[in-house]
């Protein structure tokens, strides 16, 4: 299990002491889970501590592209999962204090606080040598300022934020800093962990043979046709009702015999399609460990940390942070009040009000999602190159293309990554550029996160992310330019046959 750095630890002191020291605070935070959890981890720490938050208060969820003229104009304003790949200081003066949280690639050094007349301490993990990746997210580093004030029952947002951001994908399992985030929330009762299970998503509330059919890592047979995935799981002799209370059963409700029946099935499955020196790494694209909220209800998508992760995107992505902020404070409540064996009623009361809120803004979601893959399965309209794949995400808004991106990998070819593009917004014409891929890709070595930074920084745009799922902006006239650019700077390093 990875402790904190020596050097890292003293910045977290800094940190805690520029909070206590500090009246007016301002944060900004990014447009996902993580970004969401980190926000919420921030705002639970300024409550605790006691500052009187006003009705003006607002954490601004924001992206990428506007990070460069924010004002600072608060005695300290805080960049939580973003602000180290973006100039956020442009507009600080002497008198500026700002705090960056962030796990992603940085733009300045460890040292460049030395550079500058104002209050600057950047905490990225980078800096100490700690895959930001995989071993920790915006909201994991959030959680460990908390932790640096005590407040370990925040460590259950470090948990989804880190799947959120999908830190688990190389290995099935949390790991590195992510670890010990992880301990803090079992030894606090907030989540179980769930060893050796079933890597499908929608485990409590999709049914199994659905759940089945989504798997896209790969194509198989199941792959988009539920009918498929239901007589794969009759001919293992695996039972398709839950005999508890007669619905379909899901994947949390397999026992291990069960469990296992099927994930070996999964993997020989697996292996026929896949280039024989991917075989080692099959059984981590379908088992790995499940992580519950233990206070939350049974097959709720609350109860799952993968899908209250996508709950808390669909909230972004459909312009309402606030409901799924709102969502995270509320549960932060109930939790404290559940750890001294008691309940609220006014707390489960408005809990069950946004949950209404949450629900719809789902619904309208996964309709949105379900037509645009549609549309895209449809028109034929994947455009194939040697090292990638693309298709114009033209009408599709620019904060779910990537989603989209990942759901319709299954429509091409795994073997290579997919970038979807489409316009930043009505009133901006650049380019929105998402790209996604198997799992499997990561396995070879190849960052695809750097590799976009690379290419579309050369165009003068910018970008950047992880290494199975990153994006970039760009002009509209770049278009056909950055993807031959891609193409190119892709070559020889995937291994196509």
């Amino acid at each position: 299990m990875t402790s904190i750095p020596p050097e890292m630890k003293e910045r977290y002191e800094e940190a805690r002491r520029l909070i206590e020291s500090s009246k007016d605070i301002k944060i900004y935070s990014h447009t996902d889970c993580d970004g969401i959890s980190s926000g919420a981890i921030l705002t639970g720490i300024l409550k605790k501590i006691g500052r009187q938050l006003g009705k003006d208060f607002k954490i601004e969820i924001v992206n990428l592209d506007v990070l460069e003229n924010v004002p600072i104009e608060h005695e300290l304003t805080i960049f939580s999962d973003l602000g180290s790949g973006q100039p956020v200081d442009k507009n600080a003066n002497k008198d500026s204090k700002i705090l960056i949280l962030d796990h992603h690639p940085p733009l300045r050094d460890i040292d460049y606080c030395d550079t500058v007349d104002y209050d600057y301490l950047e905490i990225n993990p980078i800096f100490y040598g700690i895959d930001g990746s995989q071993e920790v997210c915006g909201g994991g580093l959030c959680y460990l300022l908390a932790k640096e004030f005590g407040f370990t029952d925040l460590s259950w947002l470090g948990i989804l934020a880190a799947i959120g951001d999908i830190q688990n994908g190389k290995t099935g399992k949390l790991e590195g800093l992510n670890r010990t985030i992880l301990k803090d929330a079992e030894e606090e009762g907030l989540v179980n962990i769930i060893k050796n299970d079933l890597s499908l998503y929608g485990r409590q509330t999709r049914p199994l043979f659905v759940a089945l059919s989504y798997f896209s890592d790969v194509n198989l047979e199941i792959t988009n046709d539920q009918n498929r995935a239901l007589d794969l799981l009759k001919r293992l002799g695996i039972n398709t009702r839950n005999p508890v209370n007669d619905t379909s059963i899901r994947s949390c409700d397999l026992n291990q015999e069960d469990k296992f029946k099927l994930i070996k099935e999964l993997i020989n499955m697996i292996t026929k399609e896949i280039p024989s020196r991917y075989a080692i790494h099959a059984p981590k694209l379908v088992m790995g460990e499940s992580y519950e909220f233990a206070n939350e209800e049974k097959y709720t998508f609350l109860r799952d940390a993968s899908e209250f992760s996508t709950a808390m995107n669909a909230c972004v992505r459909n312009g309402r942070p606030e409901v799924a902020l709102e969502l995270l404070d509320l549960t932060i409540r109930r939790n404290e009040i559940l750890s001294d064996n008691n309940i609220s009623i006014d707390i489960e009361s408005e809990r069950a009000v946004v949950l209404d809120d949450l629900e719809e803004i789902s619904k309208a979601h996964r309709f949105y999602l379900a037509q645009n893959i549609k549309k895209i399965g449809e028109s034929d309209s994947i455009v194939q190159m040697k090292n990638l794949q693309y298709f114009d995400g033209e009408g599709i808004r620019s904060n779910v293309v990537g989603t989209i991106a990942g759901m319709v990998l299954s429509q091409g070819d795994w073997r290579k990554p997919i970038i979807a593009f489409t316009q930043v917004s009505e009133e901006n014409d650049d380019l929105k550029i998402s790209l996604r891929c198997s799992k499997l890709l990561a396995y070879d070595g190849v960052h695809f996160g750097k590799i976009i930074r690379k290419v579309s920084q050369s165009l003068g745009g910018n970008g950047g992310g992880h290494d199975v799922a990153c994006g970039a902006y760009i002009r509209k006239d770049q278009k056909e330019e950055f993807f031959d650019m891609m193409n190119k700077e892709l070559e020889g390093k995937l291994v196509l046959d």
